[in-house]
């Protein structure tokens, strides 16, 4: 698949913001006045951040409120609608801790499940695509929503939280990355079930469908060296996770904490271009991608 750059920095940020504004509604942290205002507005700019970014990958983003109409059918409407309910009750949750220094703990129950569920919606726009094997899979989910706590604690200055769900989150991206790679062949998909040609015989493609490139071969097809995908690996797996939990593990400093933000965000945009980059879409065996 290609990796556009608006669904990698919405996929990264959003991720954060809703893990940060989990932990917030947990009463983690309860912060009053100016400081409230500070952290929740930190979330807010990942978390409306990340979700802007992601209208610039539409064909046409005015057209973006339509979205929410089809909530029955549709994964993203349900994240639409989800993110929209959660910034509306954590806003109602934060002013209060702003203006009052009063946490009004129901609604910051609701606003992290709230938090949790949007995160879960947004996993579930690519894992309920069975065209795509490598996102078909319980993993996907569990990952986004490993990385948005994990970063999310990390937000929130909780080191022991921190260090666990990212020490989870690193060894199920290890799994991912190993057995990823097999899905396509596991699910069936060949040319001969892409065709419904098999009853025939061995079906192979005589000539490409196209002479120029196309939509089709824009967004759904995208190669990525083995090399080069091994050693982005290493980069993502010690930039977002090994490099952070080192960080922590030395007795607490502004600098090293601060560093260990930039390190993840760093590691998770990395990630994310390799989920991207990695995932093949079953419409590239007719252009004899295998």
């Amino acid at each position: 698949m290609h990796p556009a750059p608006s669904v990698i920095i919405f996929t990264t940020f959003s991720g954060l913001g809703f893990g940060l504004l989990f932990w917030l509604g947990l009463g983690v942290i309860t912060p009053t006045g100016l400081s409230a205002f500070i952290w929740f507005a930190i979330a807010y700019v990942f978390a409306v951040g990340g979700l802007l970014a992601s209208t610039f990958h539409l064909g046409h983003p005015e057209r973006a409120l339509k979205a929410f109409s089809q909530w029955k059918t549709s994964w993203l409407s349900r994240e639409g609608i989800a993110a929209i309910a959660t910034l509306i009750i954590m806003a109602i949750y934060g002013a209060g801790l702003v203006f009052a220094a009063t946490p009004i703990a129901i609604l910051g129950w609701i606003g992290a499940l709230g938090a949790l569920a949007t995160v879960f919606t947004t996993s579930m726009i690519y894992t309920q695509l069975k065209t795509v094997p490598r996102w078909h899979h319980w993993s996907t989910p569990m990952l986004f929503l490993g990385l948005s706590l994990g970063g999310g604690a990390l937000l929130a200055g909780q080191v022991k939280l921190t260090i666990t769900l990212l020490t989870c989150a690193g060894g199920l991206q290890v799994f991912v990355w190993i057995t990823g790679g097999a899905r396509f062949e596991q699910s069936g998909s060949d040319m001969q079930t892409a065709t419904g040609l098999g009853n025939i015989g061995k079906v192979r493609s005589f000539a490409p469908p196209h002479t120029g490139s196309n939509y089709l071969m824009r967004e759904f097809i995208y190669v990525v060296g083995r090399k080069h995908a091994q050693k982005l690996q290493v980069i993502a797996l010690v930039f977002g996770f090994v490099a952070p939990i080192i960080l922590l593990l030395i007795p607490f400093n502004h600098i090293f904490a601060g560093l260990a933000v930039l390190f993840h965000i760093g590691g998770v945009l990395t990630l994310r271009w390799l989920f991207f980059a990695q995932a093949e879409h079953v419409v590239g065996l007719y252009y004899g991608m295998r």
